[in-house]
Protein backbone atom coordinates (compact mmCIF):
# COMPACT_ATOMS: atom_id res chain seq x y z
CA UNK A 1 0.00 0.00 0.00
CA UNK A 2 1.11 3.75 -1.19
CA UNK A 3 1.86 5.97 2.35
CA UNK A 4 -0.20 8.94 0.47
CA UNK A 5 -2.99 6.08 -0.96
CA UNK A 6 -6.01 8.89 0.31
CA UNK A 7 -5.50 11.36 -1.81
CA UNK A 8 -6.41 11.00 -5.63
CA UNK A 9 -4.26 13.33 -7.10
CA UNK A 10 -0.89 12.91 -5.66
CA UNK A 11 1.68 11.19 -7.61
CA UNK A 12 2.27 8.93 -4.65
CA UNK A 13 -0.99 8.17 -4.72
CA UNK A 14 -0.80 7.04 -8.43
CA UNK A 15 -2.98 9.74 -9.48
CA UNK A 16 -3.06 10.42 -13.56
CA UNK A 17 0.03 11.76 -14.82
CA UNK A 18 -1.28 12.71 -18.96
CA UNK A 19 -4.03 14.66 -20.67
CA UNK A 20 -7.51 15.74 -18.44
CA UNK A 21 -6.63 13.52 -15.34
CA UNK A 22 -3.36 15.54 -14.93
CA UNK A 23 -4.86 18.37 -15.03
CA UNK A 24 -7.62 17.57 -12.88
CA UNK A 25 -4.81 16.37 -10.36
CA UNK A 26 -3.36 19.85 -10.57
CA UNK A 27 -6.11 21.87 -10.10
CA UNK A 28 -6.77 19.40 -6.70
CA UNK A 29 -3.46 19.88 -5.38
CA UNK A 30 -4.08 23.93 -6.22
CA UNK A 31 -7.55 23.80 -4.19
CA UNK A 32 -5.46 21.80 -1.16
CA UNK A 33 -2.69 23.72 -1.38
CA UNK A 34 -5.21 27.10 -1.05
CA UNK A 35 -6.87 25.24 1.94
CA UNK A 36 -3.78 24.33 3.82
CA UNK A 37 -2.24 27.71 2.96
CA UNK A 38 -5.28 29.77 3.92
CA UNK A 39 -4.65 28.24 7.82
CA UNK A 40 -1.48 29.19 8.04
CA UNK A 41 -1.86 32.98 6.94
CA UNK A 42 -4.96 33.07 9.58
CA UNK A 43 -2.69 31.39 12.71
CA UNK A 44 0.35 33.50 11.96
CA UNK A 45 -1.63 36.71 11.57
CA UNK A 46 -3.57 35.62 14.59
CA UNK A 47 -0.32 35.39 16.33
CA UNK A 48 1.28 38.90 15.57
CA UNK A 49 -1.67 40.87 15.98
CA UNK A 50 -0.50 40.83 19.81
CA UNK A 51 2.96 42.13 18.84
CA UNK A 52 1.58 44.86 17.01
CA UNK A 53 -1.06 45.97 19.62
CA UNK A 54 0.18 45.44 22.51
CA UNK A 55 1.26 48.37 22.95
CA UNK A 56 -2.35 49.85 23.25
CA UNK A 57 -3.42 47.33 26.21
CA UNK A 58 -0.20 46.27 27.87
CA UNK A 59 -0.53 48.80 30.94
CA UNK A 60 -4.66 47.75 30.73
CA UNK A 61 -2.97 44.10 32.39
CA UNK A 62 -0.01 44.95 33.77
CA UNK A 63 1.55 47.81 35.71
CA UNK A 64 -0.81 50.42 35.34
CA UNK A 65 1.23 54.21 35.21
CA UNK A 66 4.82 52.32 33.79
CA UNK A 67 4.35 52.28 30.46
CA UNK A 68 8.29 50.72 29.61
CA UNK A 69 8.00 47.72 32.70
CA UNK A 70 4.36 47.03 31.28
CA UNK A 71 5.54 46.92 27.36
CA UNK A 72 8.28 44.67 28.95
CA UNK A 73 6.12 41.99 30.59
CA UNK A 74 3.74 42.44 27.65
CA UNK A 75 6.99 41.25 25.85
CA UNK A 76 7.52 38.64 28.34
CA UNK A 77 4.12 37.30 27.74
CA UNK A 78 4.91 37.06 24.22
CA UNK A 79 8.05 35.18 24.23
CA UNK A 80 6.29 32.65 26.57
CA UNK A 81 4.00 32.27 23.55
CA UNK A 82 7.33 31.28 21.52
CA UNK A 83 8.41 29.10 24.24
CA UNK A 84 5.03 26.99 23.62
CA UNK A 85 5.85 26.18 20.10
CA UNK A 86 7.77 22.74 20.81
CA UNK A 87 5.02 20.99 22.81
CA UNK A 88 2.71 22.45 20.03
CA UNK A 89 5.17 21.01 17.37
CA UNK A 90 5.69 17.82 19.62
CA UNK A 91 1.37 17.29 20.27
CA UNK A 92 0.39 18.09 16.34
CA UNK A 93 3.40 16.32 15.25
CA UNK A 94 2.26 13.57 16.75
CA UNK A 95 -1.54 14.10 15.92
CA UNK A 96 -0.69 14.40 12.49
CA UNK A 97 1.41 10.68 12.20
CA UNK A 98 -1.35 8.83 14.55
CA UNK A 99 -4.95 10.59 13.72
CA UNK A 100 -3.96 12.09 10.11
CA UNK A 101 -2.55 15.66 8.57
CA UNK A 102 -5.96 17.20 8.07
CA UNK A 103 -7.20 16.21 11.57
CA UNK A 104 -4.25 17.64 13.01
CA UNK A 105 -4.59 20.94 11.40
CA UNK A 106 -8.35 21.47 11.90
CA UNK A 107 -7.63 20.54 15.65
CA UNK A 108 -4.63 23.31 15.24
CA UNK A 109 -6.71 26.05 13.70
CA UNK A 110 -9.72 25.32 15.94
CA UNK A 111 -6.99 26.03 19.20
CA UNK A 112 -6.24 29.35 17.62
CA UNK A 113 -9.67 30.53 17.05
CA UNK A 114 -10.34 29.75 20.90
CA UNK A 115 -7.42 31.74 21.32
CA UNK A 116 -7.79 35.07 19.45
CA UNK A 117 -11.48 34.78 20.88
CA UNK A 118 -10.59 34.96 24.01
CA UNK A 119 -8.46 37.71 23.79
CA UNK A 120 -10.98 39.57 22.53
CA UNK A 121 -13.13 38.86 25.97
CA UNK A 122 -10.31 39.57 28.10
CA UNK A 123 -10.53 41.06 31.51
CA UNK A 124 -8.46 43.55 32.39
CA UNK A 125 -6.75 44.51 35.70
CA UNK A 126 -9.31 47.03 36.22
CA UNK A 127 -12.25 44.51 36.50
CA UNK A 128 -9.80 41.30 37.11
CA UNK A 129 -7.23 42.66 39.02
CA UNK A 130 -3.88 40.63 39.03
CA UNK A 131 -5.97 37.45 37.50
CA UNK A 132 -5.80 39.59 34.24
CA UNK A 133 -2.54 38.71 33.60
CA UNK A 134 -2.49 35.59 34.70
CA UNK A 135 -5.56 34.99 32.23
CA UNK A 136 -3.21 36.54 29.31
CA UNK A 137 -0.33 34.49 29.82
CA UNK A 138 -3.00 31.23 29.94
CA UNK A 139 -4.34 32.39 26.32
CA UNK A 140 -0.69 33.13 24.89
CA UNK A 141 -0.01 29.63 25.73
CA UNK A 142 -2.43 28.57 24.10
CA UNK A 143 -1.70 30.53 20.64
CA UNK A 144 1.68 29.52 21.02
CA UNK A 145 0.69 25.83 21.37
CA UNK A 146 -1.23 26.13 17.96
CA UNK A 147 1.05 28.01 16.23
CA UNK A 148 4.06 25.26 16.95
CA UNK A 149 1.72 22.73 15.88
CA UNK A 150 0.85 24.57 12.54
CA UNK A 151 4.40 24.13 10.86
CA UNK A 152 4.60 20.42 10.92
CA UNK A 153 1.33 19.52 10.06
CA UNK A 154 0.80 21.96 7.22
CA UNK A 155 4.32 21.75 6.07
CA UNK A 156 3.89 17.84 5.88
CA UNK A 157 0.87 17.71 4.68
CA UNK A 158 1.54 20.86 1.97
CA UNK A 159 4.74 18.75 0.52
CA UNK A 160 2.59 15.39 0.74
CA UNK A 161 0.24 16.75 -1.43
CA UNK A 162 2.20 19.07 -3.93
CA UNK A 163 2.67 17.31 -7.63
CA UNK A 164 5.83 15.34 -8.15
CA UNK A 165 8.61 17.44 -9.71
CA UNK A 166 6.73 20.84 -8.31
CA UNK A 167 6.71 20.03 -4.40
CA UNK A 168 9.31 22.94 -3.94
CA UNK A 169 7.21 25.53 -5.86
CA UNK A 170 3.98 24.36 -4.16
CA UNK A 171 5.45 24.08 -0.43
CA UNK A 172 6.80 27.43 -1.18
CA UNK A 173 3.32 28.77 -0.16
CA UNK A 174 3.81 27.99 3.22
CA UNK A 175 6.44 30.84 4.00
CA UNK A 176 4.29 33.02 1.73
CA UNK A 177 1.46 32.88 4.03
CA UNK A 178 3.43 32.86 6.99
CA UNK A 179 5.04 36.22 6.02
CA UNK A 180 1.41 37.43 4.56
CA UNK A 181 0.37 37.03 8.30
CA UNK A 182 3.23 39.26 9.63
CA UNK A 183 2.08 41.90 6.85
CA UNK A 184 -1.67 41.80 7.60
CA UNK A 185 -1.34 42.22 11.06
CA UNK A 186 0.70 45.27 10.19
CA UNK A 187 -1.62 46.37 7.65
CA UNK A 188 -4.55 46.28 9.79
CA UNK A 189 -2.26 48.56 12.80
CA UNK A 190 -1.77 50.82 10.68
CA UNK A 191 -5.15 51.46 9.37
CA UNK A 192 -6.62 51.30 12.55
CA UNK A 193 -3.93 54.08 13.88
CA UNK A 194 -4.85 56.26 11.10
CA UNK A 195 -8.47 56.22 11.16
CA UNK A 196 -9.54 55.55 14.82
CA UNK A 197 -6.30 57.27 16.81
CA UNK A 198 -4.55 55.64 19.76
CA UNK A 199 -7.66 57.51 22.19
CA UNK A 200 -10.35 54.88 20.61
CA UNK A 201 -8.02 51.79 20.23
CA UNK A 202 -6.42 52.28 24.01
CA UNK A 203 -10.81 52.59 24.66
CA UNK A 204 -11.46 49.14 23.54
CA UNK A 205 -10.75 49.13 19.55
CA UNK A 206 -8.06 46.91 20.27
CA UNK A 207 -9.80 43.94 20.03
CA UNK A 208 -11.16 43.98 17.07
CA UNK A 209 -7.88 42.49 15.27
CA UNK A 210 -8.62 39.67 17.30
CA UNK A 211 -12.36 39.02 16.83
CA UNK A 212 -10.98 39.47 12.78
CA UNK A 213 -8.95 36.68 13.81
CA UNK A 214 -11.00 34.53 15.26
CA UNK A 215 -13.71 34.97 12.22
CA UNK A 216 -10.85 34.54 9.74
CA UNK A 217 -10.43 31.27 11.67
CA UNK A 218 -13.81 29.71 11.80
CA UNK A 219 -13.50 30.70 7.69
CA UNK A 220 -10.00 28.40 7.17
CA UNK A 221 -11.63 25.40 9.64
CA UNK A 222 -14.51 25.78 6.81
CA UNK A 223 -11.79 25.01 4.04
CA UNK A 224 -10.02 22.99 5.91
CA UNK A 225 -12.75 20.41 6.07
CA UNK A 226 -13.08 19.90 2.64
CA UNK A 227 -9.39 18.66 2.73
CA UNK A 228 -8.58 14.78 1.75
CA UNK A 229 -6.04 12.89 3.86
CA UNK A 230 -2.39 12.78 2.61
CA UNK A 231 -2.14 9.36 4.62
CA UNK A 232 -3.27 5.53 4.66
CA UNK A 233 -4.76 3.50 7.60
CA UNK A 234 -1.62 1.54 7.47
CA UNK A 235 1.09 4.51 8.37
CA UNK A 236 -1.30 6.29 10.90
CA UNK A 237 -1.70 2.37 12.56
CA UNK A 238 2.39 1.57 12.72
CA UNK A 239 2.96 0.56 16.22
CA UNK A 240 6.04 3.47 15.66
CA UNK A 241 3.60 6.16 14.13
CA UNK A 242 4.19 9.53 15.98
CA UNK A 243 7.04 8.29 18.62
CA UNK A 244 9.96 11.27 19.06
CA UNK A 245 11.88 7.77 20.13
CA UNK A 246 11.46 6.23 16.40
CA UNK A 247 12.70 10.03 15.14
CA UNK A 248 15.87 9.26 17.40
CA UNK A 249 16.35 6.44 15.33
CA UNK A 250 17.13 8.31 12.07
CA UNK A 251 19.86 10.71 13.54
CA UNK A 252 20.93 11.80 10.21
CA UNK A 253 17.80 13.25 9.20
CA UNK A 254 17.30 14.43 12.87
CA UNK A 255 20.78 16.70 12.96
CA UNK A 256 20.28 17.82 9.42
CA UNK A 257 16.97 19.23 10.20
CA UNK A 258 17.46 20.88 13.65
CA UNK A 259 20.98 22.13 12.10
CA UNK A 260 19.29 23.71 8.98
CA UNK A 261 16.62 25.27 10.96
CA UNK A 262 19.09 26.73 13.50
CA UNK A 263 20.64 29.30 11.40
CA UNK A 264 17.33 29.71 9.00
CA UNK A 265 14.97 30.50 12.49
CA UNK A 266 18.09 33.00 13.41
CA UNK A 267 18.85 34.56 10.05
CA UNK A 268 14.90 34.91 8.72
CA UNK A 269 14.16 36.83 12.39
CA UNK A 270 17.19 38.62 12.27
CA UNK A 271 16.38 40.28 8.97
CA UNK A 272 12.32 40.97 9.63
CA UNK A 273 11.74 41.59 13.21
CA UNK A 274 15.26 42.55 14.49
CA UNK A 275 16.02 44.46 11.45
CA UNK A 276 13.75 47.29 12.61
CA UNK A 277 15.18 47.52 15.68
CA UNK A 278 18.48 47.98 14.03
CA UNK A 279 17.42 50.79 12.14
CA UNK A 280 16.11 52.50 14.95
CA UNK A 281 19.15 52.15 17.03
CA UNK A 282 21.05 54.39 13.90
CA UNK A 283 19.88 57.32 15.81
CA UNK A 284 22.26 56.73 18.48
CA UNK A 285 25.35 59.11 18.41
CA UNK A 286 23.46 62.07 16.49
CA UNK A 287 21.31 63.67 18.76
CA UNK A 288 19.03 65.93 16.76
CA UNK A 289 18.58 64.44 14.01
CA UNK A 290 17.40 60.96 12.98
CA UNK A 291 18.90 58.62 10.44
CA UNK A 292 15.73 56.97 9.76
CA UNK A 293 12.88 57.38 11.78
CA UNK A 294 10.03 55.03 12.68
CA UNK A 295 7.69 55.86 10.03
CA UNK A 296 10.42 55.22 7.05
CA UNK A 297 11.44 52.27 8.99
CA UNK A 298 7.90 50.41 9.05
CA UNK A 299 7.20 51.54 4.97
CA UNK A 300 10.57 49.90 4.29
CA UNK A 301 10.20 46.66 5.81
CA UNK A 302 6.58 46.58 4.54
CA UNK A 303 8.22 47.09 1.25
CA UNK A 304 10.91 44.36 1.97
CA UNK A 305 8.41 42.28 3.07
CA UNK A 306 6.66 42.27 -0.13
CA UNK A 307 9.46 41.38 -2.29
CA UNK A 308 10.58 38.60 0.19
CA UNK A 309 6.74 37.41 -0.11
CA UNK A 310 7.01 37.16 -4.21
CA UNK A 311 10.75 36.19 -3.88
CA UNK A 312 9.18 32.51 -2.22
CA UNK A 313 7.42 30.64 -5.32
CA UNK A 314 10.49 31.82 -7.59
CA UNK A 315 13.27 30.19 -5.01
CA UNK A 316 11.30 27.32 -4.31
CA UNK A 317 10.40 26.46 -8.48
CA UNK A 318 14.47 26.75 -8.45
CA UNK A 319 14.70 23.98 -6.33
CA UNK A 320 12.25 21.68 -8.12
CA UNK A 321 15.20 22.24 -10.93
CA UNK A 322 18.24 22.28 -9.34
CA UNK A 323 17.52 20.23 -6.38
CA UNK A 324 16.86 21.17 -2.71
CA UNK A 325 20.55 20.50 -1.20
CA UNK A 326 21.96 23.18 -3.80
CA UNK A 327 19.48 25.59 -2.78
CA UNK A 328 20.71 24.79 0.89
CA UNK A 329 24.13 25.03 0.00
CA UNK A 330 23.55 28.79 -1.69
CA UNK A 331 21.88 29.77 1.55
CA UNK A 332 24.40 28.74 3.96
CA UNK A 333 27.44 29.70 2.06
CA UNK A 334 25.19 32.88 1.64
CA UNK A 335 24.82 33.46 5.30
CA UNK A 336 28.25 32.40 5.96
CA UNK A 337 29.73 35.19 3.54
CA UNK A 338 27.56 38.04 3.83
CA UNK A 339 26.30 38.91 7.54
CA UNK A 340 29.38 40.99 8.52
CA UNK A 341 29.49 42.99 5.85
CA UNK A 342 26.01 43.21 4.98
CA UNK A 343 25.30 44.06 8.69
CA UNK A 344 28.19 46.49 8.61
CA UNK A 345 27.22 48.33 5.66
CA UNK A 346 23.36 48.51 6.98
CA UNK A 347 24.62 50.67 10.20
CA UNK A 348 26.48 53.02 8.67
CA UNK A 349 23.73 53.26 5.67
CA UNK A 350 22.91 57.24 5.38
CA UNK A 351 19.85 56.29 3.05
CA UNK A 352 16.41 53.89 3.37
CA UNK A 353 17.09 53.16 -0.24
CA UNK A 354 20.47 51.82 0.24
CA UNK A 355 19.38 49.97 3.91
CA UNK A 356 16.54 48.70 1.66
CA UNK A 357 18.64 47.22 -1.12
CA UNK A 358 21.06 45.64 1.50
CA UNK A 359 17.98 44.02 3.08
CA UNK A 360 17.08 42.50 -0.16
CA UNK A 361 20.17 41.18 -0.67
CA UNK A 362 20.25 39.23 2.52
CA UNK A 363 16.14 38.00 2.23
CA UNK A 364 17.25 36.87 -1.59
CA UNK A 365 20.00 34.40 -0.19
CA UNK A 366 17.32 33.71 3.24
CA UNK A 367 14.51 32.66 0.49
CA UNK A 368 16.68 29.88 -0.78
CA UNK A 369 15.89 28.25 2.89
CA UNK A 370 12.64 30.13 3.58
CA UNK A 371 10.59 28.85 0.34
CA UNK A 372 11.58 25.25 1.03
CA UNK A 373 12.07 25.36 4.68
CA UNK A 374 8.59 22.28 4.79
CA UNK A 375 9.68 20.26 2.30
CA UNK A 376 13.33 19.90 2.77
CA UNK A 377 12.56 18.47 5.93
CA UNK A 378 9.82 16.97 4.60
CA UNK A 379 11.53 14.69 2.30
CA UNK A 380 13.79 13.20 5.11
CA UNK A 381 11.42 11.31 7.68
CA UNK A 382 9.38 8.43 6.54
CA UNK A 383 5.41 9.30 6.75
CA UNK A 384 4.54 7.29 9.58
CA UNK A 385 7.08 9.73 11.96
CA UNK A 386 7.00 12.71 9.55
CA UNK A 387 4.80 14.91 11.33
CA UNK A 388 6.35 14.82 14.44
CA UNK A 389 10.23 14.79 12.33
CA UNK A 390 9.30 17.85 10.56
CA UNK A 391 7.22 19.87 13.66
CA UNK A 392 9.29 19.15 16.34
CA UNK A 393 12.84 19.03 15.41
CA UNK A 394 11.72 22.23 13.25
CA UNK A 395 10.46 23.80 16.64
CA UNK A 396 13.17 23.07 18.83
CA UNK A 397 15.47 25.22 16.63
CA UNK A 398 13.37 27.92 16.03
CA UNK A 399 12.90 28.57 19.99
CA UNK A 400 16.70 28.39 20.46
CA UNK A 401 17.72 30.42 18.06
CA UNK A 402 14.61 32.66 16.36
CA UNK A 403 13.11 32.95 19.31
CA UNK A 404 16.46 34.88 20.78
CA UNK A 405 17.63 36.29 17.78
CA UNK A 406 16.43 39.57 19.29
CA UNK A 407 17.74 38.95 22.49
CA UNK A 408 21.22 37.75 21.51
CA UNK A 409 21.60 40.71 19.02
CA UNK A 410 20.48 43.35 21.82
CA UNK A 411 22.57 41.87 24.81
CA UNK A 412 25.81 42.46 22.11
CA UNK A 413 25.31 45.40 21.11
CA UNK A 414 24.65 46.37 25.26
CA UNK A 415 27.84 45.07 25.43
CA UNK A 416 29.23 47.66 23.51
CA UNK A 417 30.02 44.55 20.99
CA UNK A 418 27.77 44.77 18.77
CA UNK A 419 29.28 44.14 15.37
CA UNK A 420 30.08 40.23 17.35
CA UNK A 421 26.42 39.26 16.52
CA UNK A 422 27.35 38.84 12.56
CA UNK A 423 30.28 36.83 13.60
CA UNK A 424 27.65 34.67 16.15
CA UNK A 425 25.54 34.86 12.67
CA UNK A 426 28.03 33.32 10.60
CA UNK A 427 29.35 30.46 13.64
CA UNK A 428 25.91 29.38 13.74
CA UNK A 429 25.87 29.28 9.84
CA UNK A 430 28.94 27.28 9.64
CA UNK A 431 27.23 24.98 11.89
CA UNK A 432 24.40 24.39 9.34
CA UNK A 433 27.02 24.37 6.56
CA UNK A 434 27.90 21.06 7.95
CA UNK A 435 24.41 19.57 8.52
CA UNK A 436 24.01 20.70 4.79
CA UNK A 437 26.82 18.65 3.40
CA UNK A 438 25.08 15.54 5.19
CA UNK A 439 21.92 16.18 2.89
CA UNK A 440 21.08 13.83 0.11
CA UNK A 441 19.91 14.83 -3.42
CA UNK A 442 16.20 14.79 -2.76
CA UNK A 443 15.79 14.04 -6.46
CA UNK A 444 17.42 10.86 -5.65
CA UNK A 445 16.46 10.14 -1.70
CA UNK A 446 13.26 12.15 -1.31
CA UNK A 447 11.37 9.85 1.09
CA UNK A 448 8.04 11.03 -0.49
CA UNK A 449 9.09 10.47 -4.02
CA UNK A 450 11.32 7.70 -3.24
CA UNK A 451 10.67 5.59 -0.01
CA UNK A 452 12.41 2.74 -0.71
CA UNK A 453 15.17 3.94 -1.76
CA UNK A 454 15.72 6.88 0.28
CA UNK A 455 19.16 6.65 2.50
CA UNK A 456 17.95 8.29 5.79
CA UNK A 457 17.58 4.79 7.04
CA UNK A 458 16.30 3.93 10.45
CA UNK A 459 19.26 3.08 13.02
CA UNK A 460 19.02 -0.85 12.79
CA UNK A 461 17.07 -1.32 9.58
Amino acid sequence: MTESNEYPGSAAAGGANAGKGQKKSEWQTVKAIMAASSGNLVEWFDFYIYAFFSVYFAEQFFVEGNPALSLMQSAGVFFVGFLMRPIGGYVFGRAADRLGRKNSMLISILLMCAGSLCMAILPTSATAGSWAAILLLLVRMIQGLAVGGEYGATATYMSEVATEGKRGFYSSFQYVTLIGGQLLASLLAVIMTHTLGTEDIEAGWWRLPFVIGAAAAIVSLWLRRGLEETTSTDTRKNENSGSFREVLRHPRAFFVVLGITCVGSLVFYVFTTYMQKFLLLQNEGTPGEEIFNKGSIADLMTVCLIIFVVMQPIAGAISDKIGRKNNMLIFVIGMIALPIPLLSMIGKAQSIVTAGILIIVAMAFISMYTSISGIVKAEMFPAHIRGIGVGFTYAIGNSLFGGSAEYVALWFRNAGIGGWFAVYVVIIALVSFVAVLFMHDNRKHSTIDNADSSAYRRIGS
